[in-house]
């Protein structure tokens, strides 16, 4: 039988253990940096025919947080109240290349009126091909954006989609966009799939860009799926669930984690996104990295 002072230290022990263990399990699982929000667009299908219905199905899934993309034949005013109902925060709008070019002060005051704190572009037209003519066009007038944006007290940012990573001097074409635009105002939405899909390494993007990245679009791509640089768009079945694709999901989240990105958005562009949806917000709440 173990002396009184044998049972002691065995417990001592025992806590020293538990502790490291802790420290260690800890260490493993890293916490993000940032809030996890869920894009809208993931529920386009949905949202025209049952707002109300469909943002308390996001706030029932976990969210508090949405980003937006469009108003499905609402007012500003009518989508902000829905989403108060629902209670849903909104703190960033995606805004198309056309209307920040020739509405930039409609565009502002709609996201203000969602209560977004940022705007972001998703998409530069590119009909006849990404080239380095059209990325310098496009830097120009971001800049000129981004200025306003902060003048009317908003943050602009630029979000990848896979056409950029073509060869170019500087590196790939998103390397020649990003030194053409002001650092200390146009910042960067890391879409890591379209990343992937384009060509890129998302960890390694987010790396590069880490000072100017505030937020990334979490999806992934499928096992598979060929990857071919330039590539700007895929099929719905090539879009699963966060974690169980080809996207380094841990090596992304440990980069976001070094840039100290602010906001995580969920997007699913499947076929079945109120089943994927779930899915991935439990990946991201159970991963390590």
């Amino acid at each position: 039988m173990y002396s009184r002072r044998e049972f002691l230290t065995t417990l001592t022990v025992a806590a020293s253990c538990a502790v490291a263990s802790a420290r260690a399990t800890s260490a493993a699982r890293a916490t993000l940096t940032g809030t996890v929000g869920l894009q809208l667009w993931s529920l386009r299908e949905y949202l025209p025919r049952d707002l109300d219905g469909t943002l308390t199905r996001v706030r029932e899934m976990g969210f508090r947080e949405i980003e937006a993309a469009g108003l499905y034949g609402r007012t500003p005013e009518a989508i902000r109240a829905a989403l108060e109902r629902a209670g849903l925060k909104c703190p960033s709008a995606h805004m198309s290349f056309e209307r920040l070019r020739d509405d930039r002060a409609g565009a502002f005051a709609e996201a203000r009126t969602l209560g977004a704190s940022r705007v972001v572009c998703p998409w530069i037209p590119n009909d006849r091909g990404f080239t380095r003519e059209v990325a310098l066009d496009a830097a120009r007038m971001f800049n000129a954006i981004a200025k306003d944006a902060e003048g009317s007290g908003l943050r602009f940012e630029y979000h990848c989609h896979g056409y950029e990573f073509v060869p170019s001097t500087e590196g790939t074409l998103f390397d020649t966009f990003a030194g053409a635009t002001d650092p200390a105002r146009v910042t960067f939405q890391v879409d890591v799939f379209h990343a992937l899909l384009g060509g890129a390494d998302p960890a390694a993007l987010i790396d590069k860009y880490r000072t100017r990245v505030t937020s990334l679009h979490v999806k992934d791509l499928k096992k598979g799926f060929p990857i071919k640089a330039g590539t700007s768009t895929a099929p719905p079945e090539a879009d699963v669930p966060v974690g169980a694709g080809q996207v380094d999901m841990p090596a992304v989240l440990r980069a976001a984690a070094r840039a100290k990105v602010e906001m995580y958005y969920i997007e699913d562009e499947s076929a079945t996104p109120l089943e994927n949806i779930p899915k991935s917000l439990a990946y991201l709440r159970t991963v390590q990295f």
